[in-house]
């Protein structure tokens, strides 16, 4: 177990890791994926794989039955390595993302959606601290990917269903780009059940259209966060938060506090599930948790989803069934 956990936090560490990377080129990056075959999606639905993750007491829903899609992007966990972007033929890499952040983010949407979760050639994580532009470009040709997964989705999977939008640090990097090229017009926000794009910065001039969600159930909007211990002094500015924060116990802006429903971090199915009081300050959420692994941890970027695992799945289910009242 602690081997394991001490996984979970080395990959996504917040500081830079030593690499000897050339300046970015991108004819030195691994090959395309090709999004036709399965192999470059973590997850699919009508096939068992990483995000089919659910609690014992709940019933499997099948995915035919399921009204709405949803679409995830996973964050970095790409943290040392000769290119810039991620080989996808790299199975201990793709082992480790279907393992951890696909199997305890992306399963949070399968009680009422059918999951997709293209594998795409993210970035290393030292492109968030570079500053020669090779990080920029490094995180542009990533976008390139989430991009034609998305394109290649709606061609052939979507069918004019309603969609959720999740992801996680990197993932929502490229999602809030997703969400400008994509829904941000009155014909594409209209399929958008709800954007869930948690742990990086998200400022609401990053659209015209699309606005943050003010309570549970309203729909056609997103909602935000980037987890803090309370009591943290943030002086610097750090990537993970921008001007829009919601609650996700209480789904406001406001700075009330609230106590989750519970939270996962490897186990749906403990017997007792730990708790998590939130609130927001000054667009930063947080948090007091009696999760013991992380009481010494100012920044909780890790556990963004985890700490509200069962807050975000009963809001999914509750934004989607706002959402399809409405369309009838």
């Amino acid at each position: 177990m602690k081997k394991y956990l001490f996984l979970l936090f080395a990959v996504q560490s917040i500081y830079t890791f030593s690499n000897s990377l050339l300046p970015f080129k991108e004819t030195d990056q691994p090959k395309a994926p090709d999004y036709a075959d399965s192999k470059y999606w973590s997850a699919l639905p009508f096939r068992k794989d990483a995000a089919d993750l659910h609690p014992r007491n709940e019933t499997w829903i099948s995915d035919s039955l399921k009204e709405v899609d949803v679409f995830y992007i996973y964050p970095t966990l790409y943290a040392k390595g000769n290119t810039w972007n991620a080989d996808l033929d790299n199975k201990k890499l793709n082992k480790r993302l279907d393992n951890l952040p696909v199997k305890y983010q992306a399963s949070i949407f399968n009680q009422i959606g059918r999951v997709y979760a293209p594998r795409y050639r993210q970035a290393i994580i030292d492109s968030y601290f570079d500053t020669t532009g090779s990080g920029d470009k490094a995180l542009d040709f990533a976008y390139d990917d989430v991009k034609k997964a998305f394109e290649y989705y709606l061609k052939h999977y979507n069918n004019g269903r309603p969609i959720i939008i999740a992801s996680h640090s990197q993932g929502t990097t490229h999602c809030r780009r997703l969400l400008k090229d994509y829904f941000d017009s009155p014909t594409m926000k209209a399929k958008l059940v709800c954007a869930y794009i948690v742990g990086y910065e998200v400022n609401k001039e990053n659209y015209q259209i699309l606005t943050p969600c003010q309570d549970a159930n309203e729909t056609n909007c997103y909602v935000t966060w980037s987890t803090f211990k309370d009591g943290f002094q943030y002086k610097d500015k750090l990537h993970y938060f921008g001007n829009v924060c919601v609650n996700p116990v209480s789904w406001k802006i406001d700075s009330t506090k609230a106590t989750s429903n519970g939270g996962v971090l490897l186990n749906v199915n403990r017997k007792k599930k730990f708790t998590t009081t939130a609130h927001i300050e000054n667009a930063h959420l947080l948090v007091k948790t009696n999760l013991t692994f992380m009481k010494k941890r100012d920044v909780l970027h890790l556990v963004d989803f985890n700490l509200f695992w069962f807050d975000v799945r009963k809001n999914a289910a509750q934004r989607t069934a706002a959402y399809l009242k409405n369309k009838k």
